[in-house]
């Protein structure tokens, strides 16, 4: 027991250290640049949710699956070959970046050559984290996020000296390059990036599988923004962006509380299975209550001056966003419950249908939204698509949970079985 806590405790702080590295960030980037570069900013921070989220499904999701708790000379072996599968990723789709951007042009373009330049450091990063965690050495993720902190407070202070957005770029992928350097000290392992083939032809089974995954949860976010982009230009995007990042503390409490939920569904399951349905539904209401309580804060009691000082000139039009936002947040968090219960049941291809549909839906409020009303129509089309998602989720949650009651009342009583054997000798 308190092996486990002490790994859920440092999984906590990390999760704190990495989201408010994220928030900061982007605070600091809003109030050194205009809205349409914030925007173009706002697109590459997207590209990287992309494309952390095909190295995860590739490299180290496999890792966590088939190397956690194993000797340490079998992990140290698994972590070169998968931090080498992570790096790859980062320099092919780098690449991809350098040459769109190029394409692209003006300060979009500059994000994205920026990012490309940046990419194989940042995988390699987020390889490491993952891979700690793996080996239940969490402290050792901690330190890294720690390191990776601080080496930005100068670099962000350099950028913003003479501030554009490929120096803002440059700064966090050099921060996040020299804690994947002190995390390799840490681990005692160099990555082989020669071994990438090996390892994604020995886990393709797993890979490809967790890419869809990761995929379908992470995709339809960057393609509405994206698509809103297109739509209704840049400084709609940072916008959007901007809105969201005002609710950006509550995402470290409800990351905690992700880290535990499946675990803590699965002990219900386990034990008292026909209370399943009340423990998501009052898991999922108290994160609901929580952000709607969050975002009523925000829109009640925080003074423009105080947004103004937090995002700059993007709190301008970001603040009529906050309704919106903190409903789509709500009713995320809502489905979150059913989620939880989802994966404790182990439907896999039932949670993989639900986040499909959901997906498609958020897509489209989303996009259809923006080409409407710009970044106010985008919002409320996100919000209302995230309360579709709900329903959905939920309801393939109480599919999910009547297949599993009808398995029990159709399974053998032990009791009455061994009662009848005894009768009958």
């Amino acid at each position: 027991m308190k092996g486990l806590l002490r790994r859920l405790t440092w999984g906590l702080a990390d999760q704190a250290v990495t989201s408010m590295v994220s928030f900061v960030v982007g605070i600091v980037v809003a109030r050194s640049l205009g809205a349409v570069e914030f925007g173009a900013f706002s697109l590459a921070w997207v590209t990287y949710g992309v494309v952390v989220n095909i190295s995860r499904g590739l490299a180290t999701d496999p890792l966590a699956v088939r190397f956690s708790g194993v000797r340490r000379s079998q992990w140290k072996t698994a972590v070169a070959s998968s931090s080498g599968m992570a790096i790859a990723v980062g320099l092919v789709l780098g690449l991809i970046c350098v040459v769109v951007g190029s394409a692209i042009g003006g300060r979009t373009g500059a994000a994205f050559v920026a990012l490309g330049i940046v990419l194989p450091g940042l995988m390699l990063q987020d390889s490491w984290r993952f891979a700690f965690f793996a080996s239940g050495q969490g402290g050792k993720a901690f330190i890294a996020d720690i390191t990776w902190a601080l080496a930005l407070v100068p670099l962000l202070y350099l950028a913003s000296r003479d501030a554009s957005v490929t120096r803002f770029v440059l700064a966090w992928g050099a921060a996040a390059a020299f804690a994947a350097l002190v995390s390799g000290l840490q681990a005692g392992v160099v990555p082989r990036l020669f071994r990438a083939r090996d390892w994604l032809r020995n886990h393709r089974d797993l890979s490809l599988r967790y890419l869809m995954e990761n995929l379908t949860i992470s995709g339809a976010y960057q393609f509405k923004m994206y698509g809103l982009g297109a739509f209704a230009g840049v400084a709609a995007v940072g916008t959007v962006r901007g809105g969201e990042m005002m609710l950006g503390p509550f995402f470290i409490v409800l990351s905690g509380i992700g880290l535990v939920a499946v675990p803590e569904a699965a002990r219900v399951l386990r034990r008292r299975p026909r209370k399943l349905p009340l423990f998501c539904l009052l898991l999922g209401g108290a994160q609901a209550t929580a952000a709607l309580c969050w975002g009523l804060a925000l829109i009640l009691f925080l003074p423009d001056k105080w947004g103004h000082a937090l995002l700059g000139e993007v709190w301008l039009t970001a603040s009529a966003l906050l309704l919106p936002a903190t409903l789509s947040v709500m009713f995320a968090s809502f489905y979150t419950g059913a989620s939880a219960g989802l994966r404790a049941l182990g439907v896999a291809r039932r949670s993989l249908k639900a986040q499909l549909y959901a997906s498609a839906a958020y897509l489209v409020g989303g996009v259809g939204g923006g080409a409407i009303g710009g970044a106010l129509g985008s919002s409320w089309g996100a919000a209302g698509a995230t309360f579709v998602g709900a329903i959905v989720w939920w309801f393939t949650f109480g599919v999910g949970i009547r297949e599993r009651w009808a398995e029990l009342d159709a399974a053998p009583d032990p009791d009455v079985d061994s009662a009848l054997e005894m009768r009958s000798t």
